[in-house]
């Protein structure tokens, strides 16, 4: 019998209670806990938090125990497809998870723990619209 990782599993079982919406794009994102207020947009700078991982668990990169935020500009090319596709459309305090494809988080150099062939989950927490 083969095993599924954990965070595969939890992402199966959540899908079932909470909408997986798939963007054209191919990536694929559920909405865990609503925002309030305007939408994020192309153009908008934003400060967010973020954890991203394998599909197993094992954390790559994580900024949500810390104080320090983020700040992306929309679609300026500062973040991964996958996070910037993520993040339009969030609102304050909405916190999304995100499954992104290889072909989605491509950067143009890799840190050492980060394999290029990976889909990732990358949580993002939407903080402030600037």
């Amino acid at each position: 019998m083969r095993k599924i990782p954990f965070v595969l599993l939890f992402v199966l079982s959540a899908a079932c209670s909470n909408r997986v919406v798939q963007t054209q794009s191919g990536l694929r994102y559920q909405i865990l806990q609503e925002g309030k207020g305007q939408k994020a947009n192309e153009g908008d700078e934003i400060l967010l938090f973020e954890t991203t991982s394998y599909l197993n668990g094992t954390v790559l990169y994580s900024n949500e125990n810390s104080k320090n935020p983020v700040k992306v500009l929309i679609g300026g090319n500062q973040a991964t497809q996958a996070v910037d596709e993520g993040l339009r459309g969030m609102k304050v305090g909405e916190i999304r998870r995100l499954i992104a494809a290889p072909h989605l988080v491509k950067r143009k150099g890799y840190p050492p723990n980060v394999s290029p062939d990976s889909t990732l989950v990358i949580k993002l927490i939407l903080y402030k619209i600037l």
